[in-house]
């Protein structure tokens, strides 16, 4: 192979001239400091202040509208608007990217070991009596073990809501982000590939445990406490999770065999 054709073959993709000009209205919005609901230029002042055609224009705003960053209304009073990116519509369109990348069980606690001990050492002594009473009554949905695949589903669901709802305290916003995100790809997960079935009684009674632990190294403000207890949490969770895994993968190899007879 050429020099010419190893260099065509690694070189970047040119990115069209509306996402282009879209960087840059995102760059002024910045240097402006606009905040969310500030009116943008008219169509006549964007053409004029980045040098494009009308058309040019119209399509990178409508790229930043899709992207959430822009509103745009009809009527009186309307125009376009500096939008803001809600953390659900984040958490979709970054799960979108994973959607077809196969994560594993593994791949998912990897993250979630490093991550969460740190966010539960970084919030003991830091919640107020009504943040720590809406993690009690979280982790108090479901006193009994599952009986059934469904009471497993929502009990695995619930115990998660436990993590997403305490990622949500964070005081670095990207840390709980990223801790939000991972607990709901996680329930997804667990859903589509049906690892709550059948239901595990030691799943819940560990989960269990380790959440009422959890609750008393927060309230007391112990971060190393809670940073062991989170740890040690997210080291059974995931060997467990990985043998349901084996397990709901064992079953289905077992009914594809018997079905080719």
């Amino acid at each position: 192979m050429s020099p010419t054709s190893s260099h065509a073959t690694t070189r970047t993709p040119r990115r069209s001239r509306p996402v282009r000009v879209a960087d840059e209205i995102k760059q002024w919005v910045v240097e402006q400091d606009l905040k969310r609901g500030d009116r943008l230029p008219g169509e006549p002042e964007m053409i004029e202040r980045f040098g494009m055609a009308k058309g040019t224009i119209r399509e990178a705003m409508r790229i930043l509208e899709a992207q959430g960053l822009i509103e745009t209304r009809t009527g009186p009073g309307g125009g376009s608007f500096v939008g803001e990116v809600s953390v659900e519509r984040a958490r979709a369109l970054l799960g979108n990217y994973f959607y077809f990348k196969n994560l594993t069980i593994a791949d998912i606690y990897q993250v979630r070991r490093v991550l969460e001990p740190e966010l539960a050492a970084s919030l003991a002594g830091q919640l107020s009596r009504a943040q720590l009473a809406e993690l009690e009554d979280l982790a108090e949905q479901f006193p009994a073990p599952p009986q059934s695949a469904e009471e497993e589903r929502a009990h695995h669901i619930g115990s998660l809501e436990v993590h997403a709802r305490l990622a949500s305290f964070a005081q670095n916003e990207l840390l709980g982000f990223l801790i939000g995100f991972m607990s709901q790809i996680l329930s997804d997960l667990t859903i589509y590939r049906r690892l709550y079935n059948p239901p595990n009684t030691e799943l819940w009674r560990k989960g269990r445990e380790c959440h009422q632990r959890l609750l008393v190294a927060l309230r007391d403000g112990a971060p190393e406490d809670a940073s062991q207890i989170m740890a040690e949490h997210m080291q059974a969770a995931e060997a467990m999770m990985i043998r349901q895994e084996a397990e709901v993968q064992r079953r289905f190899m077992a009914e594809q065999s018997l079905g080719s007879f």
